[in-house]
C-alpha cells in the first residue's frame, strides 16, 4: 500500500510521520509545492518545533517515509491520498471573514484528478465545511479521463492539538472517519481503519457519515473555544468583585458534569482552528436559515476579543493612561507554550494595540522567529493561513523588537507583559529584571503562571489575569 499526503503543515507532516513509525510496511510520502518547507523536512531542523516530532521522523524517514516536491508522481501512485492543505477565511467576496476558502483544496482535487489512473481514497484531513466532500466528489469525477477510476472519500478530522501532537497521535482519544453509506464507502472506512488499528485500539476507532465527521471537528473545536471565552468572561467579573477566577474555575472544574480541562483564564485563545472553525459554523448555519445558531457562536468570538481589548485597556490604565515610548517587554508570542506557530495568537492583537497607543514592544519567544513576528505584525487580518504573502513595511514595525535574551528584552522596560505559558518563564530571576527596569515596574501576567506573591516582595505592581486587583491598580479603577 502507498500513501501520499498533500500539505506538508503542521497537520501533515506531524500525522504521517506517526502513520510510517507505525506501519513500516506502508510506503508514506508528504509532497508539498514549497521546496523550503519540504528541504526542513529533510533535514534536521524540522519547519514546525513539536516536541518529540524529530526523533519520530529520524526513525522513519529514508526507510518508508518521505517528502517531496513531486506531487504528481507520489499523488498517481498512491492508493490513499491525505489532504492537508490550508483552509483559509475568505478575505474578500460572499462569506467574507467567515466561509471557509477552498481554493487550495479544490486545487488538490483537480491535481489527483488530473494524475489518477487507478482507484483512490481520498480523505479529508484538514478542517472544511460540513459539506466538502460532495463538491470535491464532483470536482473529482468531471476532471478524471479514466471512467474506470473510481474515487470514494473519507472525512478523517485531526483532534490533535499542538504542543502535545505526537503524544495526541499515539494515545488519541479517538480516531474519526467518516464515509459514504453505501458498499464502497463503507470498504474504504475500513481500509482506512486498518491502518489506524496498527496502534489504535478498535473501539476508539469510531464511523461517522461523511456530514457528521465534518460537522463533529467544528463542533469540538467550537465547544473547547466556548468553554476558554466562558471563564475569560468570568475572570473579568473576578476582577471587578474581587473573587479569584482560579478559585472559581477550581470549584466548578472538581464537578465530574464540568471537568477541569480548558478552564485556565487567559488573555484569550489562539491558533489556526478555533476563531476559523467558529466562524465557519456560523457561516453553514447562516445559508441554512438557522440565524439565532450562528448568533449563539459569534458571542464565543466576540468574548476572545474582549478578552485581548480588556488585557490592552488594563495595561495601559495601570501605566498612567499612557505608554507612548514606553519599552514594554512581551514574553512569548506563540498562540501556547511547547509550539512555535502563531496563527491567531493573542499576542498579535495585545502587541497591536500597545503600538497603537505609542508603545515600543521588545518581543522574546524561545521558538519564533523575528521573521514571523514582524510578518504577523504586518499581515492584514486572515491573511496568516495564505503561503507567500509579502511583509508591508508598516509604521507599526517601527516599535517592534525583537530579542534572542529575555534579560534584554527587560532592560529598561516599563513592564513585562506574559502573553504565552512557557515553562522557562516561570524560572527567570524576576529580581535580577527588576534591578534593570523603569519604576514602577509592572508586569502583567496573562496567563496567571507567575509567583505573584513573590514579585510583589520583589517590588513589582503585578496583574493577574481575573484574580484580585493589586492597591496600586484599584487607584487606577475605582
Amino acid at each position: 500500500m502507498k500513501i501520499a499526503c498533500i500539505g506538508a503543515g503542521y497537520v501533515g507532516g506531524p500525522t504521517m510521520a506517526m502513520v510510517a513509525l507505525k506501519c513500516p510496511e506502508i510506503e508514506v510520502v508528504v509532497v508539498d509545492i514549497n521546496e523550503e518547507r519540504i528541504k526542513a523536512w529533510n533535514s534536521d531542523k524540522l519547519p514546525i518545533y513539536e516536541p518529540g516530532l524529530l526523533e519520530v521522523v529520524q526513525e522513519a524517514r529514508g526507510r518508508n517515509l518521505f517528502f517531496s516536491t513531486d506531487t504528481k508522481k507520489h499523488v498517481g501512485e498512491a492508493d490513499i491520498i491525505f489532504v492537508s492543505v490550508n483552509t483559509p477565511t475568505k478575505t474578500h467576496g460572499i462569506g467574507a471573514g467567515k466561509a471557509a476558502d477552498l481554493t487550495y483544496w479544490e486545487g488538490a482535487a483537480r491535481l489527483i484528478a488530473s494524475v489518477a489512473t487507478s482507484s483512490k481514497i481520498v480523505v479529508e484531513k484538514s478542517t472544511v465545511p460540513v459539506k466538502t466532500a460532495e463538491a470535491i466528489g464532483k470536482v473529482l469525477r468531471r476532471n478524471c479521463q479514466d471512467p474506470n477510476v473510481n474515487f470514494e472519500i473519507l472525512s478523517n478530522p485531526e483532534f490533535l492539538a499542538e504542543g502535545t501532537a505526537i503524544e495526541d497521535l499515539q494515545h488519541p482519544d479517538r480516531v474519526l472517519i467518516g464515509g459514504a453509506d453505501t458498499p464502497s464507502g463503507q470498504k474504504a472506512i475500513q481500509t482506512l481503519a486498518e491502518v489506524y488499528a496498527h496502534w489504535i485500539p478498535r473501539e476508539r476507532i469510531l464511523t461517522a457519515n461523511l456530514w457528521s465527521a465534518e460537522l463533529a471537528k467544528l463542533t469540538a473545536n467550537a465547544f473547547l473555544a466556548q468553554r476558554i471565552s466562558s471563564i475569560n468572561a468570568i475572570s473579568a467579573l473576578c476582577e471587578a468583585t474581587g473573587a479569584d477566577v482560579s478559585q472559581v474555575a477550581h470549584a466548578i472544574g472538581t464537578d465530574s458534569r464540568i471537568g477541569g480541562k480548558f478552564l485556565n483564564a487567559s488573555v484569550g485563545f489562539g491558533g489556526s482552528c478555533f476563531q476559523k472553525d467558529i466562524l465557519n459554523l456560523c457561516y453553514v448555519c447562516e445559508t441554512v436559515g438557522l440565524k439565532e445558531v450562528a448568533d449563539y457562536w459569534y458571542q464565543v468570538v466576540s468574548m476572545n476579543d474582549y478578552q485581548k481589548q480588556r488585557f490592552v485597556e488594563r495595561v495601559i490604565g495601570a501605566m498612567f493612561n499612557t505608554v507612548s515610548q514606553k519599552k514594554i517587554a512581551i514574553y512569548g508570542f506563540a498562540f501556547k507554550k511547547d509550539t512555535g506557530d502563531t496563527r491567531e495568537t493573542p499576542a498579535i492583537d495585545v502587541c497591536k494595540g500597545l503600538i497603537r497607543d505609542g508603545a515600543k514592544c521588545c518581543i522574546y519567544d524561545p521558538e519564533v522567529t523575528p521573521e514571523q513576528i514582524f510578518r504577523d505584525l504586518s499581515a492584514p487580518k486572515f491573511e496568516w493561513d495564505r503561503p507567500n504573502y509579502s511583509r508591508s513595511q508598516s509604521h507599526m514595525l517601527e516599535n517592534v523588537q525583537v530579542q534572542s535574551d529575555p534579560a534584554a528584552a527587560a532592560d529598561g522596560a516599563h513592564a513585562i507583559c506574559v502573553l504565552t505559558e512557557w515553562d522557562e518563564f516561570k524560572k527567570y530571576d524576576f529580581a535580577a529584571l527588576y534591578e534593570k527596569m523603569v519604576k514602577p515596574a509592572f508586569i502583567f501576567d496573562g496567563r496567571n503562571i507567575l509567583d505573584h506573591a513573590k514579585l510583589r516582595d520583589i517590588g513589582f505592581i503585578v496583574y493577574a489575569l481575573g484574580k484580585p486587583l493589586d492597591q496600586f491598580l484599584q487607584k487606577n479603577y475605582s
